[in-house]
């Protein structure tokens, strides 16, 4: 015998309408009992913006939801750039459903080879001009050569096609909850992500105004560093803060989650709660990471007070500054790079094409397509197990 209690409330725009619904069982035997009661909105210290940004907040709302059953290009906007993202990364960011899709309810970010579309020969002797004449086509970041690139023999056009999307002009929200289902793609030398960029800059270029790191990983399912996997069995959450970028407050809030399995195996839930206190990281529900930054706020925190010389570009924001204002989100998969993420000297299968500090470094990664190539399975199954997989994104009130 046992008993229990379940209750239901729904919303309606500036009230709440709660469904208390008594279910008592006794035996296998169930009956309900609802009773119904207005309450008022409990107001939300969640703020938000966008073309979707929802009109009313309540607090504990559901105040973003998508699971994909269609790509809707209202609420998500491709990068088209062939900047690589500041790391110098190998992929080519375009709107082009081979790699970014919808199918059965899952969104898929693919890659596929530049090559396929203009030749082999394009990447070593084409000229490359993104600069589209409709609004969706135009060069979104012209930073680092990503609007237009000439290749070489030496310095190859970007061999990778990709996507990358965001909700910069449809929703950033400041506090709330988030929550994303994904399967991580597995394939040498993939870089998934899925983050927070602020909406305005309020306190500076990156990373003065913040970065919000929610999930990336690498796609290599056996990479070791000094004898750990650091492939598909490893998912990082990131805060990236500071007063410029030679100054990254970054290794005091990184965390990493460990599945001897690999997140490429199967879903799982990346998760975010960010608060006007702390900032709190999460894998299945399990938590990953914390910081609260205290009375200091950041720059005490990252320790940056020590040096005198520096001005602080949070001095009038909260204690949270620069993870007090807006951000939007962003799902990516990336490729390579020289920052670093994919360290020299890691042990693979088969090695490394690349060092980091090589001039010609998408040019060396492409002469050893046949290496890791086959490991991302593009001819098989449409290439889906090379794809970061999202089933929803929902973000939710304070």
């Amino acid at each position: 015998m046992f008993n229990f209690r379940v209750m239901w409330s729904s919303m309606l725009i500036g009230v709440l309408l709660l469904t208390y619904v008594t279910v008592e069982c006794v035996d296998g035997i169930c009956t309900q009992n609802p009773l119904k009661v207005n309450a008022e909105c409990q107001p939300s210290v969640t703020t938000v913006s966008g073309t979707h940004a929802p009109k009313a907040i309540c607090s504990g709302a559901m105040i973003f939801d998508d699971e994909f059953d269609e790509f809707d290009f209202e609420t998500w906007q491709h990068e088209v750039t062939l900047g690589g993202g500041g790391n110098w990364e190998f992929q080519y960011y375009n709107n082009n459903r081979t790699n970014s899709f919808t199918d059965d309810g899952i969104l898929f970010i693919r890659p596929s080879l530049t090559s396929e579309q203009f030749g082999e020969t394009f990447l070593t002797r084409g000229y490359l001009d993104i600069n589209g004449g409709a609004p969706a086509d135009r060069c979104t970041n012209s930073q680092w050569y990503g609007c237009e690139r000439t290749g070489t023999p030496t310095n190859i056009l970007n061999p990778i096609k990709s996507a990358r999307i965001r909700t910069v002009n449809s929703f950033s929200f400041r506090y709330g909850r988030v929550e994303v289902r994904a399967k991580l793609p597995a394939g040498d030398w993939l870089w998934p992500a899925i983050w927070l960029m602020p909406a305005f800059n309020a306190y500076g270029t990156w990373p003065s105004s913040g970065e919000i790191d929610i999930m990336e990983s690498r796609g290599n399912r056996i990479l070791l560093q000094n004898g750990l996997n650091i492939g598909t069995q490893e998912a990082a959450s990131t805060l990236h803060y500071g007063p410029y970028q030679q100054l990254n407050g970054w290794n005091r809030t990184h965390w990493v989650g460990k599945n001897e399995t690999g997140y490429d195996r199967d879903f799982h839930l990346y998760q975010l709660e960010w608060t006007q206190d702390y900032i709190k990281f999460c894998i299945d529900d399990v938590e990953l990471g914390k910081v609260d930054p205290g009375k200091g706020g950041f720059w005490n925190y990252g320790g940056f007070d020590s040096n005198r010389n520096i001005l602080n570009p949070w001095r009038y924001g909260s204690k949270m500054a620069p993870f007090d204002q807006k951000f939007y989100l962003i799902i990516n998969l990336a490729v390579g790079g020289t920052s670093g993420y994919f360290p020299d000297g890691v042990q693979n299968p088969t090695p490394k094409p690349w060092l980091n500090s090589s001039p010609k470094a998408a040019t060396d990664f492409w002469d050893a397509k046949e290496a890791w190539l086959p490991t991302w399975g593009l001819d098989k199954n449409d290439g889906k197990n090379a794809a970061l997989q999202v089933d929803y994104v929902r973000v939710w009130a304070l």
